[in-house]
């Protein structure tokens, strides 16, 4: 008797969700917020730790050593994009929140979609910072290994987090979003302004950073941002002193 053409069961939905379950785990929707916690920081600075090693392992005394400098720089690179395009995103749902706020009108519907808004944001949130952590855990790797500190190409480097209650809470996420934003890009604290050309005179620079440091310990250091000299030597006490630093680097090309 053939068989092959028998009646097959049809899978209902039910199953088939069930069967995802079982192969995959739960997997939220792209617009459910996510209920699964972030990785732990003592395994992120091992996880990264562990790809430095293993490149380093891999590449050190071969004929792709001098490209190794260039990898550990770009898997640093690879956490600082990831941020910055949460960020983006971000950028996004703030305005997706402003809109939202505007088309308030007491009604469960409205406020549920601001709720779901913040939820978002608010995760957004968390995974930047996460990879802000996977970021300067990289950067400590890749000076470790190489000498040099990690900066990027462009941009900047930085750490950052009818009414109802959905509308205020709304509103306290982008206040609070705008001023951690602030915070970050000008930090408070007496600006020390520092140039002095060429010069490779460590000693000395180091000694008048250390004197200007012990009078404003909360001091935030302004240079030109300059590769070489002094303004690089500046940028270097200021990563071994942990002070904050702000470069202006001129812009030849609008010039």
């Amino acid at each position: 008797m053939d068989h092959s053409h028998a009646h097959q069961p049809d899978i209902t939905s039910t199953a088939h969700v069930l069967e995802e379950l079982q192969l995959f785990g739960y997997r939220p929707f792209s617009d459910e917020p996510d209920p699964r916690p972030l990785p732990e920081g003592y395994r992120v600075a091992g996880a990264v730790a562990d790809i430095f090693d293993a490149l380093v392992a891999t590449l050190d005394d071969t004929r792709l050593e001098p490209d190794l400098e260039g990898l550990l720089w770009s898997t640093v690179n690879l956490f600082h994009r990831a941020a910055d395009r949460i960020e983006r995103e971000l950028d996004d749902n703030e305005q997706a929140q402003r809109q939202s706020q505007r088309d308030q009108d007491g009604s469960e519907i409205r406020s549920v979609e601001l709720e779901r808004l913040l939820a978002e944001g608010q995760t957004m949130l968390e995974r930047r910072d996460a990879f802000e952590l996977m970021r300067d855990q990289a950067a400590d790797q890749y000076e470790r290994h190489t000498g040099s500190c990690w900066r990027p190409r462009n941009g900047s480097m930085v750490n950052h987090r009818n009414l109802t209650s959905a509308v205020i809470d709304s509103r306290d996420f982008l206040m609070a979003r705008q001023r951690a934003k602030s915070q970050i890009l000008l930090p408070e604290g007496p600006k020390v302004v520092f140039s002095g050309g060429d010069s490779d005179d460590h000693s000395s620079i180091w000694a008048r950073l250390d004197q200007a440091h012990a009078k404003h310990p909360d001091m935030v250091l302004i240079h030109g941002g300059s590769p070489k000299g002094a303004e690089k030597i500046a940028s270097r006490w200021a990563d071994v002193r942990h002070v904050r630093q702000v470069a202006f680097k001129p812009d030849w090309l609008s010039n």
